[in-house]
């Protein structure tokens, strides 16, 4: 296998998954057959991008980014509100005024674009643009490529503004999707992109968020190198608390002061060993010691008769319960606010997704564990009606709140 950026030949294994499902195609039938697929990522030894191994199998962009994507940015309210502040942040930072352009690329359901105030439009593949345009805001239905930025381009003028949050792992063609935002770009425009940061993915244990909608892990070192190739230059990072532990990255074609944050970040991952075979190494282990874990935890429950359920049908979940092996016997159900999702069940486990609880449990388990706090503050009223219910978390390690 070859880097998909530098095209270097790769052998450092940082974790393999074994089979796994389309993260994100929910079944509607409990014994319809499905296709599975390995999941094992690598690492690069000269640009440092992780990366899915690809060459045991084709599995298209399309059938992963379906049009009937379950996924919707806007359930989740901390999110909207991470939204909103970026959007207010942005527009007073780089002075966006009635004129200015903002593109955002995987716009989903408008959560983002809805809060500005100047003109937009985004780029989303799925159905969930169709949520976008109830919120009046813009979008097409198109993947984004370095010929679409070039039709853009023509069609409504190059852009004051360029957003990918959450976006950037998402391609497995990372150098044209980039290269896009060269060519969209105004010569004195900004680009951000926001993504998980792999320092802390290896640091805390965060396996699950490896699916086969995530091409690409992320370091700042890797996307440097990235960035540069396609005629863009770093010009500052923030570290966010998003997903686990973000990076949001400004980028830019013009000759802009490169800001102390990005050597810092770059020298923090320089010394936690991103450069050396070392930091990787070891995650696999890590990841079983995780998982055996969780799995005694919920065999001993069922021993006692304690009732686990879920809550939160995220993909990272999936990752997760397929890994462990958990089925229906051991989690009988998963709650999820999703419409979409709600009446279905999880591909490869089998459970069913319901929207609201049936039983009292006795542990609440959080598949969205980025998201707990929001999550058990919206289920308080569980422990209004049932005293003993507890929530569980088993990312980075088994607790139980």
């Amino acid at each position: 296998m070859k880097c998909r950026h530098c095209q270097a030949d790769l052998s450092l294994e940082l974790v393999n998954l074994g089979e796994m499902p389309v993260s994100n195609a929910f079944r509607t039938n409990r014994f319809e057959r499905e296709q599975t697929y390995p999941l094992r990522v690598l690492v690069c030894t000269d640009c440092w991008l992780a990366q899915t191994d690809m060459t045991h199998f084709e599995l298209g962009y399309d059938e992963v980014f379906r049009a009937d994507y379950p996924y919707f940015s806007s359930t989740s309210a901390s999110f909207v509100e991470h939204a909103r502040q970026y959007a207010e942040t942005v527009t007073k930072r780089f002075e966006l005024g009635p004129e200015s352009l903002t593109v955002e690329i995987g716009s989903n359901d408008g959560y983002l674009l809805q809060w500005f105030k100047t003109p937009c439009y985004g780029v989303e593949p799925t159905e969930t643009g169709e949520e976008a345009k109830k919120k009046r805001v813009t979008s097409c239905s198109n993947f984004f490529t370095s010929k679409f930025a070039k039709n853009a381009r023509g069609w409504r003028g190059p852009a004051d503004l360029m957003i990918a949050n959450n976006v950037l792992a998402h391609v497995p063609d990372i150098n044209d999707f980039v290269k896009g935002f060269q060519i969209l770009l105004k010569d004195d425009g900004v680009a951000t992109f926001e993504f998980p940061h792999l320092l802390n993915l290896v640091r805390f244990n965060q396996f699950d968020t490896i699916y086969n909608e995530h091409y690409s892990y992320l370091s700042l070192i890797a996307v440097h190198s990235i960035m540069h190739r396609a005629g863009l230059k770093i010009f500052d990072v923030e570290k966010l608390t998003t997903h686990g532990g973000s990076l949001r990255v400004y980028a830019c074609k013009d000759a802009r002061t490169v800001s102390a944050a990005v050597f810092n970040v770059l020298a923090e991952e320089r010394a936690a060993g991103m450069e050396g075979h070392q930091f990787y190494s070891g995650f696999q282990t890590a990841v079983n010691r995780v998982k055996d874990e969780f799995l005694r935890f919920m065999v001993d429950a069922k021993a006692m008769k304690r009732t686990v359920v879920g809550f939160g049908a995220a993909a990272k979940g999936n990752t997760f319960l397929n890994y462990a092996g958990i089925k229906a016997d051991l989690l009988p159900y998963v709650v999820d606010d999703t419409p979409a999702k709600q009446g279905k069940y999880l591909p490869g486990s089998r459970i069913p997704v319901l929207g609201g609880f049936t039983t009292a449990p006795d542990y609440v388990l959080i598949l969205p564990w980025n998201f707990r706090e929001e999550i058990i503050e919206k289920l308080s009223y569980l422990r209004s009606r049932v005293s003993y219910v507890r929530f569980v978390c088993a990312i980075p390690r088994l607790e139980i709140l």
